[in-house]
């Protein structure tokens, strides 16, 4: 009774007789664009365009899941972890929510001349989270997994001041202090500190990380259907992050690959993450559960496959660039929608359809996540809060969205892989503006035609000053708009683009 007043309240549209759907996003760290044997890159007419990248790994569940539902070839993240995270939590840019690097758990990483007020903190307690309006529509909200929503000490470091009702393994750590059971997870050897909190009943067993965070998961949906209420999983895999620990039962199939054993080990990690995925779908249907519920799958940032330097067109190749850097393969990541089993007769499948099979080329972002899946479930916006995401739910049916802007921007002003830079997409152009903090008059930005140049290897900024200029325009008013924090010189000065 209380819960149905709850989805009233929340305005929830779900149709009499079904209950509101049940919702998963399945999130991968460091899992890049290329890091799959499903294909997300497509040809000229839109279709999937397989890379040599594609036939090395196996992901079969990945694919399970894109025959059921719909990927997009062209999503975006930010070009590190936190950042992403607190854009998933909160629907807003890094500009506006001000997490604009990694965090370092225990010391401020903003780097020499990075923003001196930049939001080391993470994730703030009285912000309207995702979680949060999914607990006050009447959902049981549940973090498994990673959270590196904000430093030690800072109200994020536990998932359940943000919007949680539940958290297994979340803290402030980015990665784990080992994969393995027998470690501990890092609390008896590895690195302790970066162990993984809880998860004692699996210490000194064989247990990989990614399979235990999968049986607690499932443990929490059991407990969920039990009590009969809807329930929003961050499933939030440590994998495929450093340390690169091989999972033993996946390596003979990349013994012979002919790349070095710590690619190897990387690839062990991707498979072992599939499992989960599969794991997680299978059992939603044994518990009868799956035509009502969505799944939402994707990678926090740029793969980090040891295959190439961080501005080589290697680890993402086709694409340039990799974690952290300012090129498409630091920051295009996989999506894929699906219900965890399609049912033409699920009214909510009717009232939020997904196409089957089926490859969207359209733009979306990170931030679109929060506004879509308020969408799905019929609850409102919050008022008076600014979300820089838009609502996906054309797109995910397999049609295009003419509101849907086709433009994404990433602040990033540390030092890091790619340093002190903004890079800004409209359309088929995308501009990287560079920051100088040590030499401040000497401005530098390039332009590419992704369309022409996906590889973005020509640099048409000289050549084509008025695009280029009207570019930095376009870049400059949203850096303003979303409030972006700049790097700072030598005598402490803001540095903002030049035009």
């Amino acid at each position: 009774m209380i819960a149905n007043l709850l989805f009233a309240a929340a305005g929830l549209t779900a149709s009499s007789g079904t209950p509101p759907p049940n919702i998963i996003v399945f999130l991968v760290d460091d899992m890049g664009l290329m890091d799959t044997s499903l294909p997300f890159l497509t040809d000229s007419l839109g279709n999937p365009s397989p890379q040599p990248l594609n036939a090395y790994y196996h992901t079969p569940n990945m694919e399970r899941m894109a025959k059921q539902g719909v990927r997009f070839s062209t999503f975006y993240a930010q070009s590190v972890s936190s950042p992403s995270r607190a854009s998933l939590m909160t629907g807003q840019n890094a500009t506006r929510h001000g997490t604009t690097n990694w965090i370092n758990a225990e010391t401020n990483n903003r780097n020499p001349y990075g923003p001196p007020e930049w939001n080391w903190q993470g994730v703030k307690s009285n912000t309207p989270t995702l979680p949060k309006m999914l607990q006050q529509a009447g959902y049981k909200t549940i973090h498994v997994g990673k959270a590196h929503f904000g430093c030690i000490g800072s109200e994020a470091e536990d998932p359940k001041n943000i919007g949680f009702d539940v958290n297994i393994a979340g803290s402030a750590i980015g990665h784990p202090g080992s994969y393995y059971g027998e470690d501990g997870y890092g609390n008896i050897r590895g690195q302790k500190k970066r162990a993984v909190p809880g998860l004692t009943a699996y210490h000194g067993t064989d247990t990989f990380l990614t399979d235990a965070l999968t049986m607690e998961a499932i443990k929490e949906i059991d407990k969920v259907v039990a009590e009969k209420r809807p329930f929003y999983l961050n499933m939030s895999h440590y994998a495929v992050h450093g340390p690169f620990m091989a999972d033993k039962r996946f390596m003979p199939r990349y013994a012979d690959s002919g790349k070095p054993k710590v690619a190897q080990a990387y690839a062990t990690l991707i498979e072992g993450m599939d499992k989960s995925l599969g794991d997680i779908m299978d059992h939603l249907e044994k518990a009868g559960i799956a035509e009502n519920t969505l799944i939402i799958f994707l990678g926090d940032n740029g793969g980090d496959a040891p295959l190439g330097g961080p501005k080589d067109c290697a680890s993402s190749a086709p694409l340039r660039g990799m974690k952290g850097a300012e090129y498409e393969g630091g920051m295009r990541v996989p999506f894929i929608v699906s219900w965890g089993k399609p049912d033409s007769h699920n009214k909510n499948q009717k009232s939020f359809p997904v196409a089957k099979n089926s490859v969207q080329t359209q733009l979306g972002t990170i931030m679109d996540i929060y506004p879509t899946i308020l969408s799905v479930i019929g609850c409102k916006q919050p008022e008076g809060y600014v979300l820089d995401g838009f609502n996906l739910k054309k797109q995910i049916a397999g049609e295009y969205d003419k509101k849907h802007p086709e433009k994404f921007l990433m602040h990033f002003p540390h030092d890091h892989r790619g340093s002190y830079f903004t890079a800004y997409r409209d359309g088929d152009w995308k501009l990287i503006y560079y920051y100088h903090p040590e030499t401040p008059n000497a401005p530098s930005c390039v332009l590419y035609n992704l369309k022409a140049d996906p590889t973005e290897s020509n640099d048409l900024a000289a050549s084509l000053p008025e695009k280029t200029l009207e570019m930095k325009k376009a870049m400059t008013e949203q850096l303003t708009k979303e409030g972006a924090l700049y790097p700072v010189d030598k005598d402490g000065r803001a540095l903002k683009p030049v035009l």
